[in-house]
């Protein structure tokens, strides 16, 4: 919290106009060793609002942990008006180990907030991030990526029926916006129910950088730093067209009803018609070949990375899009037929 200026946490005091670069226990390991998160606080002259950046809530989710530690260690953040904490590893040991979970008992960090210090390890980790880091904040930032296998394009999962969070998504200037409130123990849910407003942001794919997301990403986030008055930067973004993706527009994950080697014929962020092939699913001597068809005219939000298949995995995320926004988006083919990547 913000105290007559500094930032406090437990076992700690950022003064303003003090940068703070922190490995803050959460816990132990089997022989006793901490197990430490590094934090960078970065606290500003002037005042301001108090927000997070956070990633790797997933251990395999890198593209985040570049956007945090560029935002943190290469910005010229020194008109910065209020605190920025930045947590660019919040699962240390799925990050060590390079997996999705914690490696204890495979939990999951991003169901585990807002933590209980008397209950499992998971939550004891998530309590002593989220009491010192998250709840001090008047709005934050969780980046993640698709899990492994399968990517996406870049977008905001928020909950658009909480003013705060509406605005934050919005700010943040992605193509796509899903709504909803997210699942018990998501960070972006437990935090916004204490009233920090956070906002997910999906981008691209496990266990690598893709630097055209990750500097999509940071767009993303000097738009919500204008928006909020953090630092001078250009004025808000707005991406060209946005869709908000809610209950009344039609979006399913379409599977495999066979197993097989995937063809896949459209890339992340393309928009496909109603009865356009997506892939095909074939055997190893190709004589045996199984056509996915889209459902319905939308946008592929997440597709398969990995192509190999068994019946019931996910191909794609389809989502359905406005007429208005589907013509814009439809504008930006290009001569050849080939869609443009939204």
């Amino acid at each position: 919290m913000r105290d007559d200026g500094a930032f406090t946490y437990n076992g700690g005091k950022v003064a303003p106009g003090e940068t703070q670069n922190i490995r803050y226990g959460i816990s132990e390991t089997y022989l006793g060793d901490p197990v430490r998160i590094p934090v960078t606080i970065i606290n500003g002259e002037r005042d301001g609002p108090t927000a997070f950046l956070s990633a790797a809530a997933h251990g395999d989710e890198l593209n985040g942990i570049e956007v945090v530690r560029e935002v943190a260690h290469e910005w010229d953040l020194s008109d910065l008006a209020g605190t920025l904490v930045c947590m660019p590893v919040l699962n240390v040991p799925g990050f060590l180990a390079q997996q999705r979970y914690l490696p204890i008992y495979d939990r999951d960090l991003n169901r585990s907030f807002p933590g209980r210090e008397d209950s499992t390890s998971a939550k004891r980790m998530a309590a002593r991030i989220f009491d010192n880091f998250i709840a001090p904040c008047d709005f934050g930032i969780d980046f993640h990526t698709s899990t492994r296998g399968r990517t996406n394009m870049i977008h905001v999962r928020a909950n658009m029926e909480h003013k705060g969070t509406a605005r934050l998504a919005q700010a943040f200037g992605s193509n796509v916006i899903i709504a909803g409130k997210g699942s018990d123990g998501m960070l972006r849910t437990e935090a916004t129910a204490v009233g920090v407003p956070t906002i997910t942001v999906e981008m691209g794919e496990a266990h690598r950088f893709q630097r055209e997301l990750i500097d999509e990403a940071l767009a993303g986030v000097e738009s919500v730093f204008a928006e909020y008055g953090l630092h001078d930067t250009s004025a808000v973004r707005w991406p060209g067209w946005r869709t908000i993706i809610n209950d009344e527009n039609e979006k399913t994950w379409i599977r495999a009803d066979a197993g097989g080697i995937v063809d896949m014929h459209h890339e992340r962020g393309s928009l496909v018609h109603e009865g356009d092939r997506i892939c095909t699913i074939t055997n190893p001597f190709k004589d045996d070949n199984v056509t996915v068809e889209a459902p319905f005219t939308g946008l592929m939000v997440g597709v398969l990375e990995n192509p190999v298949v068994y019946p019931g995995n996910p191909l794609c995320h389809l989502v359905e899009l406005e007429e208005r926004v589907r013509r814009v988006v439809e504008l930006e083919q290009s001569p050849d037929g080939d869609v443009v990547r939204a």
